[in-house]
């Protein structure tokens, strides 16, 4: 799969990306993403310094990114437990079923 060069624009200035071959929407996406919450910071917070303005979002993404894991990771043990207490309850009956035959 080939890398299509995308022209995006953050803060105003425009930046050419390479990104997979049909991933251009997602990463236009992201860019627009990313620049409306540099100008919301911006908006919030004054600081208009711009490395200091990606730094703290590139921190707000890793922490976001690292509460859907969490949240993610503990939906998957509470699913796994639910298939546990599934198969034993379907083992039990089948226990029954057979000993009744």
């Amino acid at each position: 799969m080939s890398n299509q060069a995308v022209e995006v624009e953050i803060l105003g200035k425009l930046t050419r990306v390479n990104c997979p071959e049909g991933q251009e929407e997602s990463l236009i996406e992201a860019a627009q993403d990313l620049d409306d919450r540099l100008r919301e910071m911006t908006s919030k917070t004054k600081v208009t310094n711009e490395v200091q303005l990606l730094t703290i979002a590139a921190l707000n993404c890793c922490y976001e990114l690292k509460q859907t894991s969490k949240v993610s990771k503990n939906q998957q043990s509470e699913l796994f437990e639910k298939v546990e207490k599934l198969s034993d309850s379907l083992e039990q009956a089948l226990s029954k079923v057979r000993s009744a035959s």
